[in-house]
This record gives C-alpha cells, sequence and structure tokens, in this order.
C-alpha cells in the first residue's frame, strides 16, 4: 500500500504538471529549458540510484545496456527516418524525440527496479517531458510516442535479462554495432 507521504508526492507532481500545462505565464523558453533539465534528471536518478544503493554488479550493467541502447536506438531512426521538425526545422531529426526517450528510459528503469511507487511519478515527469517537445514544437505526437516506446522498451529489453548482449566493433573505418539475443 501506497503510504500518505508517497501519495502526497504523487499528488504534488501531478499538481505541478496540470499548472505548468494550462499556465499562460509560463514563456516557450522556461518550458523548453524545464524539459530539458528533467530529461536528464531521470536517468542521472536512475544511474545514481544504482550506484547508491547497490544491489549488485548487475544493475549498474543493465542500466548502461538500456541507456545505450536507447541512445543508439533512437539517434539511428532520427538519421534512418530523416523527419523534419514541426517548427519548420530541416534537420531531418525530429523522430523519435530523444528528450522523451532518454526521460522515459530513466523513468521505466527507476519503475521496474523500485515499483510503481517511484514508478508512477517518474512517468509523469516522463510525460511533461514529452509534452514540453511538443508544446514548444519540435516534435510531434508521433515523435514523442517513439521516443517514449524506445526507452521503455530498451529498459525493459535489459532489466534482468543476462541473454542479451551489445557488441561494438569496428571494420575498417566503420563503427559496427550489434545486438545479440541468446536464448
Amino acid at each position: 500500500m501506497i503510504s500518505t507521504l508517497k501519495k502526497l508526492n504523487i499528488a504534488s507532481i501531478v499538481l505541478f504538471l496540470f499548472i505548468v500545462s494550462h499556465s499562460k505565464s509560463l514563456a516557450q523558453q522556461q518550458i523548453e529549458e524545464s524539459g530539458d533539465i528533467i530529461q536528464l534528471a531521470l536517468p542521472i536518478s536512475a544511474l545514481a540510484s544504482t550506484l547508491i544503493w547497490p544491489e549488485n554488479q548487475s544493475t549498474l550493467l543493465e542500466f548502461t545496456k538500456s541507456m545505450g541502447a536507447s541512445i543508439i536506438i533512437t539517434h539511428s531512426l532520427k538519421v534512418m527516418i530523416d523527419k523534419d521538425r514541426p517548427n519548420g526545422a530541416k534537420d531531418g531529426h525530429s523522430f523519435p524525440s530523444g528528450h522523451t526517450s532518454a526521460a522515459f528510459t530513466g523513468a521505466t528503469f527507476l519503475q521496474l527496479k523500485y515499483g510503481w511507487e517511484v514508478g508512477v511519478p517518474s512517468y509523469l515527469l516522463a510525460t511533461y517531458v514529452a509534452w514540453t517537445r511538443v508544446k514548444v514544437k519540435r516534435h510531434d505526437p508521433w515523435d514523442v510516442i517513439g521516443g517514449a516506446l524506445t526507452g521503455f522498451g530498451c529498459a525493459h529489453l535489459f532489466k534482468n535479462n543476462k541473454k542479451i548482449e551489445i557488441n561494438i566493433s569496428k571494420l575498417n573505418d566503420n563503427l559496427l554495432v550489434g545486438l545479440v539475443v541468446k536464448y
């Protein structure tokens, strides 16, 4: 059962997200900066939790693999899909949202490690990051959905799974990245 303090924490985050999403006084830059900060804070919190409260050596490795795969998949898809941003920027790096991917990797890792008491506020914060990306027109809803699924999937892929490996090697001047699933 969720304690009263944890319920208050969850309620505070929901209230914060509601106020921020409906506030006319927050400038676009403030909204974008808050999303920038939270998209880093969630994975940093997940990493710090593996160092501060280590259950075993594999927890740090699970986080590293999850975050590494999330970054590689996100940026590979950005290059392959080459979708321009809704704000008109022709950089071809809109899908999937990297901010959302990082936030959801951290949130999912925290939820899998500590349960829903930590997961609910983490997912609310990750969802806020996704909202900020759409609000400032850096992404559309499909971009943030793709980022959320990438982060969620990568964290689930490596949590407590010792049958999955990421291999990185060099062939001539090319960097090869491979995912090996052992059955």
